[in-house]
């Protein structure tokens, strides 16, 4: 996989498809590498015409990990109580940080426009680099993600707790901590956990760096309201959600959708915060519908909440 130096970091890239195919970049979320997204859904997304990206964040995989910021789980337990009361905070970098990362990363391999998909954190990123970075996103897919704004999306207090422990440092001690918190988040009837052991050691053997997916936190928690750039976005968006999300609760993608003018929302019932097997077509046809109507010039208008 190649690496490039943009926004004042190394980044680590894939790409999958055609060049001369319009680019879809994918951006992954909290913790998660660029192997997070599924070979297989990245084969399918190429094969419907797109010149697919996907990247490691800062601080997780091969790229730049900001080890001169060293920080504790204490500190990140105290940006989120001070952010709650939006109290000032100190983070290493901020979402729109990232966001300007993934700029760079479309400058540095020449590519001006592209459509964005984002999960999870991914998808705040990808909502702050349509807003922050307009002239180089045609369209924005934004999955199992929120708003910024603290009354919607938030986790359940089990979740809060899972995600306040320490997850170990050892394989098995990693694997026992993430089967535990999937569980808990990803949807019951497709949860396979042999699926998420097999992934979870692949990411420990690239690369493990807890502290690095602490200052992701951070910057999650410190995050502003991105409410009133959401409002001034112009592009066709789609809002993907599971009505059964514990960790961004599906108040922060109706919230999403409500904001931006014209979005697509698409609940999809009984669903966690995953994309199982069973989830990929839908998720798929998200992206292809949205990336369609940029294609054609025509926006949606809205019409409430739809169901898949």
């Amino acid at each position: 996989m190649p690496t490039v130096s943009a926004n004042g970091i190394e980044i680590e890239y894939d790409s999958t498809g055609d060049p001369a195919d319009p680019t879809l970049l994918l951006v992954m979320g909290l913790g998660a590498q660029l192997v997070a997204w599924d070979d297989d859904l990245v084969k399918t997304l190429a094969g419907r015409g797109f010149h697919v990206i996907r990247y490691d964040n800062r601080d997780v995989g091969l790229s730049t990990h900001l080890d001169d910021f060293p920080v504790t789980r204490e500190q990140m337990l105290d940006v989120g109580k001070r952010s709650q009361f939006r109290l000032p905070v100190d983070v290493p970098y901020s979402i729109a940080d990232m966001a300007d990362d993934a700029a760079a990363l479309l400058d540095a391999i020449g590519i001006g426009r592209a459509h964005v998909a984002g999960v999870s954190m991914g998808g705040m990123i990808a909502q702050a680099l349509a807003i922050g970075h307009p002239d180089k996103v045609l369209s924005l897919t934004s999955a199992m993600s929120t708003t910024g704004e603290k009354f919607v999306g938030m986790p359940t207090l089990s979740v809060l707790r899972l995600l306040a422990r320490p997850s170990g440092t050892t394989l098995d001690e990693v694997v026992a901590s993430e089967l535990e918190m999937w569980r808990a988040i990803g949807t019951k009837h497709s949860f396979d956990p042999d699926v998420f052991v097999q992934r979870t050691t692949r990411a420990y053997n690239r690369a493990f760096d807890p502290a690095g997916v602490t200052r992701q936190t951070m910057a999650v928690l410190a995050a502003p309201s991105r409410a009133a750039g959401l409002r001034r976005l112009r592009i066709p968006t789609t809002v993907v959600h599971g009505t059964a999300d514990h960790i961004v609760n599906v108040t922060g993608g109706i919230r999403t959708a409500w904001l931006v003018p014209g979005a697509d929302l698409y609940l999809v019932r009984g669903y966690g915060h995953d994309l199982p097997y069973s989830a990929r077509e839908r998720f798929v046809g998200a992206i292809v519908s949205t990336c369609a109507r940029a294609r054609s010039g025509v926006g949606s208008a809205r019409a409430g909440a739809g169901s898949v």
